[in-house]
């Protein structure tokens, strides 16, 4: 029987999850430069419209259907165009149809974070070859893997390797992806000594506080119930982003005199992305530990960017990469008693170290299988309808080269 309770509970979460996307649009958007606005945004927007067909055709299928391919990914021809779920309630009351527009919704999203490392330099028509690509070759696999009953990480050691909301199927791959994909394609013209002021700050931090409101649903949700787990993941996500916002702010404070709205708006999501894989397992003082090491963590990263001359123009690396990396390998410090039991119970003398590998060993494999399909999916855009800008459109800005409009209307105030 359907369980109205949790499944107003999804059809909430869904919705906040999605309002994230314009968020991410709104984030990036103001950090690029005036004539790139629009285009920067499209990213995100685009990904609502190539992925939410995608994902219902046959994305789903590929993510949760049993394994094929000795397990590399799920296929079951009857989720295609989802007209297998039809009717189907999930062991948690949920219908199937809530649970897959849910996921859907961490598809759509994962692909637009990479975007940020390559901002101001990718064609139109090229980013949406390598989305779909990317969504069918990288995303559902590393799906399955972790959250699919079958999968790899799933039934990795005694109770699997931790990632309650996607720290390495959404941010450790995204973070990869967008390191690789950056140096593939290059740094934008004229980088580093390139002038790269924000747009509008205001809309940085506007982004910033949807994104925030936003992974409410994107954790909570995860937990497909609503009851004491969901309470702990919403209150672990609050503390953990609270924290990461504070710590980056004092680091400013102490580094440089002045802390920076850009800083503050960094360390809300070092602190979210930390805290992703670790909802479901780790307390408040978990949550606080995470927030502060991601912070720094990610602030230690940034810094090291211009030193090494790589271009994350919007640092999808700096931030995603580094604080999901942070935070599926560094919550196994902080994992609750209760989970320690549990897992014991499964098998016995399992202790920190043995969920310490396994949490390595996903992680690694993540990065390792991020990094070789995104270089060939790269290679096969970039060899067929173009990845990079050619260097007119670039200088004249994606905005008016590429969709015939402009972000600001400052010329005609009629």
């Amino acid at each position: 029987m359907i369980d109205s309770g949790i499944t107003a509970w999804m059809l909430v979460s869904t919705t906040l999850v999605l309002l994230m996307v314009p968020g991410l649009a709104l984030f990036y958007g103001g950090l690029v430069r005036t004539k790139n606005v629009l285009g920067t945004m499209m990213h995100s927007f685009i990904a609502m419209a190539v992925v939410g067909v995608l994902w219902a055709v046959c994305g789903y299928a590929l993510a949760f259907g049993p394994n094929v391919l000795g397990g590399f990914v799920g296929w079951n021809p009857d989720f295609l165009f989802l007209k297998g779920i039809d009717d189907v309630v999930m062991s948690a009351g949920v219908p199937e149809y809530v649970f897959a527009m849910f996921q859907g919704k961490f598809a759509i999203i994962t692909p637009a974070l990479i975007a940020g490392a390559v901002a101001e330099r990718i064609s139109f028509k090229g980013w949406i070859a390598f989305i779909t690509l990317w969504v069918l070759l990288v995303y559902a696999p590393l799906c399955h893997w972790v959250w699919a009953g079958d999968g790899y990480f799933f039934n990795m050691g005694a109770k699997g390797a931790i990632d309650f909301a996607g720290g390495t199927v959404v941010h450790i791959s995204s973070g990869i992806s967008g390191l690789v994909l950056a140096l593939f394609v290059g740094p934008r013209l004229g980088h580093p000594k390139l002038s790269t002021s924000p747009n509008n700050l205001t809309l940085v931090l506007l982004g910033a506080g949807l994104l925030w409101v936003g992974w409410f649903g994107f954790n909570a949700g995860s937990a497909v119930a609503s009851n004491m787990d969901t309470a702990r993941a919403l209150t672990v996500t609050q503390v953990a982003a609270a924290t990461g916002a504070l710590v980056w702010v004092l680091i400013e404070a102490i580094m440089h005199g002045k802390p920076t709205s850009l800083g503050l708006a960094s360390g809300i999501l070092a602190g979210l992305v930390a805290i992703t894989p670790a909802a479901g397992v780790v307390g408040v003082k978990g949550a606080i530990a995470l927030g502060a090491i991601a912070a720094i963590g990610c602030y230690l990263v940034i810094s090291l960017k211009g030193k090494l001359g790589y271009d994350d123009t919007l640092d999808a690396f700096g931030v995603h990469g580094a604080g999901g990396i942070i935070g599926a390998i560094g919550l196994t410090f902080f994992i609750r008693d209760a989970w320690w039991t549990s897992a014991q119970e499964a098998s016995a003398g399992w202790g920190l170290v043995d969920q310490l590998l396994v949490q390595v060993k996903a992680v690694g494999a993540t990065v390792v299988f991020a990094t070789v399909m995104t270089l060939i999916i790269g290679f096969i855009v970039q060899k067929t309808i173009g990845l990079r800008l050619c260097e007119k459109s670039e200088r004249a800005g994606m905005d008016h080269d590429l969709h015939g409009e402009r972000g600001y209307g400052l010329n005609n105030l009629n």
